[in-house]
């Protein structure tokens, strides 16, 4: 009966040592799991906040600025010459054209910079 119980007790024992060494990495796992949740929680909120200081920083800077757009740039509008003067000047030119003092190329060039205005 003696051996019985020996041999009864060895893979208690055995069993215990292997629940020992089961529980030791079981909680050397947790513990890593802890700590690396805990160096993540650590990265996000320090991320978190370069984020808002990078937002309130931009928000302080438009407001300082405070945008306006550019004017707008319009070409002054062209003042037109009443139509009786053109009509005298173009008679002035022809007049030059006719006596010789201005060319076919000259009369032509005088006159459209007349009409373009």
């Amino acid at each position: 009966m003696l051996r019985r119980r020996a041999m009864m007790r060895r893979p208690v024992a055995r069993l215990g040592a292997a629940a020992v060494g089961t529980a030791v990495v079981v909680g050397t796992a947790g513990a890593v799991h802890h700590h690396q949740q805990q160096k993540y929680a650590q990265q996000e909120v320090a991320a978190q906040q370069q984020y808002d200081q990078a937002y309130q920083q931009g928000a302080a800077d438009a407001q300082a600025q405070q945008y306006a757009p550019p004017p707008a740039q319009y070409a002054a509008p062209l003042e037109q010459a009443p139509a009786a003067d053109l009509t005298t000047q173009i008679q002035q030119l022809s007049q030059l054209h006719d006596s010789g003092a201005l060319s076919d190329e000259e009369f032509a060039a005088a006159k459209q910079k007349l009409l373009a205005g």
